[in-house]
């Protein structure tokens, strides 16, 4: 099963960096809230470049340029794709922290083209 990772950044501001692996990277975006834990909650996340895989275990300090500040693994663990679509991915997440069934449904939020909606479905 491919993986998922949370990170908590703080960085200039306290953030959460969302990643899920797909096609041999991970795809990442930043929520500006802590993720959703309960149905019924939207977070905003914005989609930002891509990762390696194995900065999916990073912890520490990133000293210089941009996102420089201190990285924890928040929440990790694999999840199960079951619908993408170029404006919705809808999977279950199977974390230590999150678990139950997820979607990002992408917006136009201030005409971003890279805003999407995090939430919990079930």
């Amino acid at each position: 099963m491919p993986t998922f990772v949370i990170h908590e950044h703080h960085a200039r501001k306290l953030h959460w960096d969302f990643r899920l692996e797909s096609g041999g990277t991970l795809k990442s975006w930043a929520i500006p809230k802590i993720p959703p834990m309960r149905q019924g909650i939207k977070r905003l996340a914005i989609q930002v470049d891509d990762h390696t895989l194995s900065y999916g275990n990073f912890e520490g300090e990133i000293k210089e340029g941009y996102g420089k500040g201190i990285v924890k693994i928040w929440d990790k663990g694999n999840y199960r794709l079951e619908e993408k679509t170029p404006t919705k991915i809808v999977f279950i997440l199977q974390g230590r922290r999150l678990k139950g069934k997820y979607a990002l449904v992408k917006t136009n939020f201030e005409g971003k083209e890279n805003s999407w909606l995090l939430m919990k479905l079930k």
